[in-house]
């Protein structure tokens, strides 16, 4: 089983990134292949609606790498996206990425079968993450993925995906922040949970 995961913070490494690597980390311990695609290292250009995708499934546009990350999303079986909340809403860069997968959507959905699944990471405790979340997700289902919730089947649930926060409490009316995502104890497990559940439901263990 392969699964590509994609993080569209603008910062490597990171939060986000290091909820993707959770998420990697546990699904390889089940024997999964795994990648992490850092898309700022990746040039993709804007989407300009040509609608050439209407008549065929290519895209107009050339010369930039979003062919090679077609190329490593249909050979995989699962994809999980990441971002940070920017506005209630994913980063720029993450929805031009998205924008540019038009062409696997809309003649057929390319995609269609694969596993799917999403994870978002905010500063504060309500930071916008699940609308964020809704966001990921409907691009998901929109091109045909299974998506796959980070929670055991017969254990507690806590939510359906990963959203990680900084926020930790107050100190005398002032925000006292984590220092990083490892601190989230709870989204920590959620991420290791939605590893585990990628590797089941691709090893065809649930259906």
């Amino acid at each position: 089983m392969k699964i590509l995961a994609i993080n569209g913070s603008h910062r490597k490494g990171k939060n986000t990134a290091v909820m993707l690597g959770l998420v990697l980390e546990e699904a390889a311990a089940g024997g999964a292949e795994t990648e992490l695609v850092e898309l700022a290292d990746w040039r993709i250009e804007y989407c300009i609606s040509c609608n050439k995708c209407l008549r065929e499934p290519q895209c107009s546009i050339r010369g930039d790498d979003m062919a090679k990350l077609a190329e490593k999303m249909l050979a995989a079986d699962a994809l999980v996206i990441g971002s940070p909340v920017y506005f209630g809403n994913v980063t720029a860069r993450l929805k031009t990425f998205m924008d540019r997968t038009r062409w696997l959507h809309m003649r057929e959905n390319l995609l269609e079968g694969k596993l799917g699944a999403a994870l978002t990471h905010a500063g504060l405790r309500n930071g916008g993450q699940e609308l964020t979340q809704v966001i990921l997700e409907r691009f998901l289902t929109a091109h045909g993925l299974r998506l796959v919730e980070a929670r055991e089947p017969a254990g507690p649930i806590y939510n359906t995906a990963p959203m990680g926060t900084l926020y930790e409490g107050l100190d005398d009316g002032r925000f006292r922040w984590r220092k990083g995502v490892l601190e989230d104890e709870l989204t920590v497990v959620m991420c290791r949970i939605l590893g585990r559940n990628l590797v089941r439901l691709g090893s065809g263990a649930e259906t």
